[in-house]
This record gives structure tokens, C-alpha cells and sequence, in this order.
């Protein structure tokens, strides 16, 4: 990991960007200053004005839709301060196929096969489902494994660790086969493989997924099936009326107490 460049946040957040693997190449993310380019995987780092060797705090990874860094940053780091308001640290890193990394040229395919699909009335083919989501889960769960293990390095972050945010099935993929991670809060609103639905049942940490009913972009009884499918005891399905942007604030709020029971 190597920082490439940091700011202190009016309400004290420390707020730095890295890069994994390497250096050279890639223009900046919107809202961090000093952002030079980087050829490996980007990410940001959010850490409250107390976290210390000496006090080291837990930390929460925040997914979200391939759209870019760039463009996510502002939701990501007003999430990301609202975590260090509860005492976490908070990071994310850019999706494959994003921002400015390498296109993803099957993904982009899948990507306007699903368009003309919606748009023609029709249903969602399997393969293109596939197509869209695996690549994505295939490359960014390893890479969030790595984000993680660099993470879990610096002096003031010491665990536990959540997992927060979409794309749902990375989020389902990763609260699979990774043993740090102890709870994850999943947004529902992606297509979902069949593939990732298997693997949702062998899935026992604490779960509290976010449904709009709504969401125009939104299967609802896919994101039912796979809340169903998870093997957690403690599972939580809180569904609010409106659509895929519409998440009332109290819903944030009741994902903030669920990862406060569960990292402290």
C-alpha cells in the first residue's frame, strides 16, 4: 500500500488516498487533494481524529456500484464520516472496469446486453447476469482481501472488520471466504447469479440488508430469494417504501447501530 496523498476532514477525519501495487499513471480522485496517478488499485482511507497506535479503532469496508470513484466520492465520504462518527475507520477501493482502471470489455458487453434487454420489455437472461456480476466478484474479491490485509497493518486500525455497501454479490462473496470480516449491512439492488445464491447459504455471519421496494433497477423477489438463501441467525431485512435512490436517513441509522453492536 502507499499513500499518495492526505487531508484532514473539518470534523477531523483523516481522509488519505492509496494505491495497491505500484505507482505512476492515473489521474485523481474528486474531493482528495494531491491524488498523483497510480497504476495499481486505488483507494481511500478514513480514519477518526482518535484513532492511534495507542487507541486503534475497527474497520468498515465500503462497496458500491461500479460508477468510479470519482464519481461515488461524495456518498462515500459522507458514509465514511458518518463511520468515524460511531469510531471506525472506514476504506474502499475502485471496482474492476472502473474509474480508470482497464475496461472490462465482457462486462461492458453484458452491460448493454442488459440495457436493450430492459428496455425491450424482456426478461434478464442467466448468462447475462453471469457476464455482468462474476468478472466483477471473480477480480474485486481479491483485491479487497489485499486492500484488507495492508489495512489491518497500520498501526491504528486493529479489527474487527464489516463489510458495508453493493455490489451485493462481492459483499456475499467476501462474508463467505473471508474470516475478518464479522458482520456485513448489504444493499440490495444488483442482479444476482445463481452461482452467488449457492454460495449465500453457506453464509453464517450477521447480516442486515437494505431493500428498497420500489427499486426500479431492482428484482424484488431476487433480493427476497437471496435473503432467504443466507444461513445467518442473525439476519435483518429492512425494506422501505420508494425507489433505488430514495433510502430514508433512518435506515442508515439503524445499519449504524447494527454495525455498533457487532464491532465494539
Amino acid at each position: 500500500m502507499h499513500f499518495t496523498s492526505e487531508q484532514r476532514l473539518d470534523d477531523g477525519v483523516l481522509e488519505r488516498a492509496f494505491t495497491l501495487g505500484g505507482v505512476s499513471g492515473v489521474s485523481g480522485v474528486s474531493g482528495v487533494s494531491g491524488v498523483s496517478g497510480v497504476s495499481g488499485v486505488p483507494g481511500i482511507l478514513w480514519t477518526p481524529a482518535a484513532a492511534s497506535a495507542s487507541a486503534p479503532v475497527p474497520l468498515i469496508l465500503l462497496g458500491h456500484p461500479p460508477l468510479g470513484l470519482q464519481k461515488m466520492y461524495p456518498r462515500l465520504a459522507a458514509r465514511a464520516r458518518s463511520c468515524a462518527a460511531e469510531g471506525f475507520a472506514a476504506a474502499t477501493i475502485e471496482l474492476p472496469g472502473s474509474g480508470e482502471r482497464p475496461r472490462l470489455a465482457a462486462v461492458d458487453q453484458a452491460r448493454a446486453d442488459l440495457g436493450r434487454t430492459l428496455q425491450a420489455g424482456e426478461p434478464v437472461r442467466d448468462e447475462i447476469i453471469d457476464a455482468l456480476i462474476l468478472p466483477l466478484v471473480e477480480q474485486s474479491v481479491p483485491e479487497w482481501r489485499a486492500a484488507l490485509d495492508a489495512l489491518l497493518g497500520l498501526p491504528e486500525i486493529d479489527g474487527p472488520v464489516a463489510y458495508s455497501g453493493g455490489v451485493i454479490s462481492i459483499g456475499v462473496r467476501l462474508a463467505l471466504v473471508e474470516p475478518r470480516i464479522v458482520a456485513a449491512g448489504l444493499f440490495a439492488g444488483s442482479f444476482v447469479p445463481r452461482a452467488i445464491l449457492q454460495e449465500a447459504r453457506r453464509v453464517t455471519i450477521p447480516l442486515h440488508v437494505l431493500l428498497q421496494w420500489d427499486d426500479e433497477g431492482n428484482d424484488r423477489q431476487a433480493a427476497l430469494d437471496l435473503f432467504d438463501a443466507f444461513a445467518s441467525k442473525e439476519k435483518t431485512l429492512l425494506a422501505s417504501m420508494g425507489g433505488h435512490t430514495g433510502v430514508p436517513r433512518s435506515a442508515g441509522e439503524d445499519a449504524g447501530r447494527f454495525f455498533a453492536r457487532h464491532l465494539r
